[in-house]
């Protein structure tokens, strides 16, 4: 099935999961990494189970801190 990965059209398996596709794209520093399927966030303790559908356009978001010295 299709899914538009970081902006990019990737074909993937059916019942692919957020933590696997986390896997299958070498995402770097998983354990801080937010996710978002369809401008949706998807709350990190759902990752192994939230399988992505045909279409979905997922989005892997990182906040950096900052400030004013």
């Amino acid at each position: 099935m299709k899914v538009t990965v970081a902006g990019e059209k990737k074909e993937i398996e059916q019942g692919t999961t957020i933590a696997k596709l986390i896997v299958d794209e070498k995402v770097e520093n998983p354990e801080y990494v937010t996710v978002t399927v369809n401008d949706e966030f998807v709350e990190s303790d759902d990752f192994e189970t939230t399988q992505l559908n045909e279409n979905d356009t997922v989005e892997f978001l990182y906040f950096m801190g900052g400030g004013a010295f």
